[in-house]
This record gives structure tokens, sequence and C-alpha cells, in this order.
């Protein structure tokens, strides 16, 4: 199976690269990268990257939009997320970020501010995503502090996005406080994002056996099962039909199946209408 890295120039995804490209054949690997279209040197950042990963002879998609300044953190990932499992696809792959574990510190921080509950400690463990840098893939756990050594080592060369210094993302402004924790204490993080990734693979695995293929829902489930259960098998069939939703969202979605009359439609994100019909619906 080809690996497709995602890189966008900074540091983190370009040491990525640099050590795949010498641990792996260069026929196993796919490079993709992508402008978003949010600022002015954005699409230098990938005609960058592009002409780095071809000239060491790694295959190379560049996918483009012009989503415009401001545009959200979510809508930015999302049509990113869509472009690299396009190309996965195609080049029968699997995808590999450059996430490491201040990445990770950072986005547990922020998913219990945002009150995600247990899965605040399984962030960074979306299905079918590499995470190289963090997950034991090679052997090592990098921090932001280690990945700056690397590349001050062998003098990797790449583009820093001018956003991400912007105190305007809650993330930002996060990170300088993660940098500095010290390294075993990120560990204890990362010990428990291990235990809790093991945990929730295990919950996929059930709800791969028990969700319908063709997203129907009955109704009836939803009345008798518990909530923390109820809220799972929401949560996944709402994943597989590349629906993004809050914790707060799915409540106010399990509320209107309980509750609506038959007919009535319920507004999820994105302006998707789901029917709520006598005896059940579909996603």
């Amino acid at each position: 199976m080809k690996k497709i890295l995602a890189v966008s120039g900074g540091v983190d995804s370009m040491v990525m690269l640099d050590i795949f490209t010498k641990k792996f054949k260069r026929d196993e690997l796919v490079v993709a990268t992508f402008d978003h279209g949010t600022r002015e040197s954005s699409r230098a950042d990938a005609e960058f990257v592009k002409k780095i990963a071809e000239r060491a002879g790694v295959l190379t998609y560049l996918g483009e939009e012009k989503l415009g300044e401001g545009v959200s953190e979510e809508r930015a990932r999302k049509v990113r997320y869509e472009f690299l499992r396009k190309v996965a696809f195609k080049e029968r792959g699997e995808i590999f970020t450059a996430h490491h574990l201040d990445d990770l510190v950072e986005t547990t921080a922020i998913n219990f501010l945002r009150g995600t509950g247990w899965r605040g400690l399984a962030g960074l463990s979306s299905f079918g995503i590499r995470r190289p840098l963090i997950d034991g893939f090679l052997g090592e756990i990098f921090d932001r502090k280690k990945i700056l050594e690397y590349a001050a080592k062998k003098k990797i060369v790449f583009r820093e996005d001018p956003t991400n210094s912007s105190e305007n993302y809650l993330r930002n402004r996060i990170r300088e406080k993660v940098r500095a924790i010290e390294f075993e204490r990120k560990l204890e993080i990362y010990q428990l994002w291990s235990e809790q990734k093991k945990i929730m693979r295990e919950i996929e695995k059930i709800l791969e056996e028990i969700l319908p293929e063709e997203r129907r829902f009955k109704r009836e489930w939803f009345l008798n099962l518990d909530e923390k259960v109820s809220l799972e098998i929401l949560r996944e069939g709402l994943l597989r039909s590349e629906v993004a939703t809050t914790r707060p969202q799915i409540l106010e979605f399990l509320n209107a199946i309980k509750t609506y009359q038959p007919g009535k439609k319920f507004n999820l994100p994105e302006d998707k209408l789901v029917r709520i019909n006598k005896a059940d619906f579909q996603l």
C-alpha cells in the first residue's frame, strides 16, 4: 500500500517527507499538497512542496480551492481531507500527516475546552489516517523541539505559514504554553491518548458491525438504548455521511429523533436536512 504524505511546506511535514524518502522507496510514496487559497503566499507554498517532492523523485498531487481569507479552520480542514482521501483512493494508499506530540497536547487541551468529554483524549485518531511522528510508525516520538533539531541537523528547507503566529486562532494561543511543558509531561498525555485510542477502536469495531450500510436508522433504537451508546452510534453515522458535528449538536439531534413528529426535518451543520419519519430516518 502506498504512503500518501500530506505535506504543507512547513517544517513538520518537510521533516516527515525527508524521513520517508530515506526509509522507503520512491515508488512507495506519494506527496499530496493543498492550496486553500486563503492568503497570497499559499500558492507559493504548494508550488514549493511540488518542486521539492518532484526533485526527490516522488509523485506529487497539488489540490486547490479558493476559500478566501477568514475561512474557519473546520472548513479548511474538511476541504483538505476531502482532497487527501481522493488521492488515497486513486493511489490505493494510506494517508500520513505530520502531527507531532505538541499537536496532540494542543488538540487534547482544545477538545476539553470545547467540552468533548472522554473523546477529548482521543484526538488525532481519525480512521484511516496515520500520524507517524507520534504513533510509533517510525520507532520514536517527535515533539516540536525534536523536529526543529532534525531540521537544523539535516538542513531541511521549509516555509512558515504566517497564520501560525496569529492570535486570532485558539490553537496558536495555546501553543506557546504547550511548548513550555517538559517532554516527560507531554509523554504522560501521550500514554493516556494511546490507551483511549485503543478503547475508541474497540467501540468503532462494534459500531461497524451494527450500523446499517444504507445509513437508515430505526427510531426505536434511540428510545431504548443508553444515551452514551446512542451518541456513539449517531456520531459514527454522521462521520460516514461526512457531517462534522459537535457533541451539543449530536445531543440536539438525538432529542429530535426522540421527540419530533413524523415528517419533521432536523437541520444538521452545512444545511443538511434529515427527515424524521415515524419509524426511521436516513443520513
